[in-house]
């Protein structure tokens, strides 16, 4: 028996058949300080319900599945020293442990799945990390993407990987990697770049029939919706490249590696902006958030 436990206001949102969006917890414990990761995450809260949707915060504590956290428990995560950071190989022996532990994208996709819910909002998904050929360090989320129903909506890619190699992964695994509104794939922090977009889509109606017409059809997987972050709060790649490579440099020179390089990479560059990375961040998290209401909404008419 998987101990799961939703919040007031999703099992209402459960019991009326509203629209409910997937949030992961990786951002909070791993991804901004204290006490701007808890702030954030009320922030995109909000913009969920303002949107007309119902937010799920998804984490594990004290060994319980959490689909949606009261306000309580957010801030306790926010504080909380020593999570575990959660993915598909490790969240179902937290949970068996009594552990406590934050959701990567691959692991809210598993508890958004689980809880019946269609659609996650994210930062940016994982990927390829540079240098990849050597180290074989590819991100499960890719994986998950391609075996899980479950429509991510994210920034692209964390601009600190290796952006061809994660798309051509993704195209090699199946899955639809859409840009909303553009030709380009969107670059995380920065709203465009060299590559073209697979699949664009120009309204949350299209993405909803498109994963609606996945599931018809028989196909594993979800999708990926790429939603580029405003251009007014973005941060030029040619500006972020060389910040970096110089971040990507001190983690190799002080044997930096799997789980810890990413939230190493983002705390520098963090440092190395002078904290323009974070509002970049804040600003794309909330932009997806709000476009994953809309389609949680999409989803719900045709159901209906």
């Amino acid at each position: 028996m998987i101990p799961i436990r939703l919040s007031a206001e999703v099992a209402q949102a459960r019991a009326s058949g509203a629209a409910i969006v997937a949030l992961e917890s990786t951002i909070i414990t791993h991804g901004m300080p204290f006490p701007q990761n808890v702030e954030t995450a009320r922030l995109v809260e909000a913009d969920i319900r303002a949107a007309g949707a119902v937010p799920a915060t998804i984490a594990v504590m004290d060994g319980t599945l959490h689909v949606g956290l009261e306000a309580d428990a957010l801030e306790a995560l926010g504080q909380a020293g020593n999570v575990a950071k959660l993915s598909r190989a490790d969240i179902a022996a937290c949970i068996a442990t009594g552990g406590t532990g934050a959701t990567t994208v691959a692991a809210t996709m598993i508890a958004a799945h689980l809880a019946d819910i269609r659609v996650f909002a994210t930062g940016g998904i994982g990927g390829v990390h540079r240098g990849a050929e050597a180290t074989f360090d590819i991100s499960a989320d890719l994986q998950e993407l391609a075996q899980t129903p479950v429509t991510v909506v994210a920034a692209g890619a964390k601009a600190i990987l290796d952006l061809p190699k994660t798309y051509e992964v993704l195209e090699t695994l199946g899955v639809p990697v859409i840009a909303y509104g553009q030709d380009s794939l969107p670059a995380f922090w920065s709203a465009t770049s060299d590559m073209a977009a697979p699949l664009r889509m120009d309204t949350p109606a299209q993405i909803a029939r498109a994963q609606q017409m996945r599931r018809d059809m028989g196909l594993q997987g979800g999708q990926l919706v790429t939603n580029p972050i405003p251009r007014e709060a973005e941060i030029p790649a040619d500006d972020l490249q060389p910040i970096i490579e110089q971040a990507l440099a001190e983690a190799a020179a002080q044997g930096i590696s799997a789980k810890a390089v990413t939230p190493f990479l983002l705390g520098r560059i963090f440092e190395l902006t002078e904290g323009r990375s974070l509002q970049a961040n804040i600003a794309l998290v909330r932009n997806n958030a709000r476009l994953a209401a809309q389609i949680a909404i999409a989803m719900g008419e045709i159901a209906a």
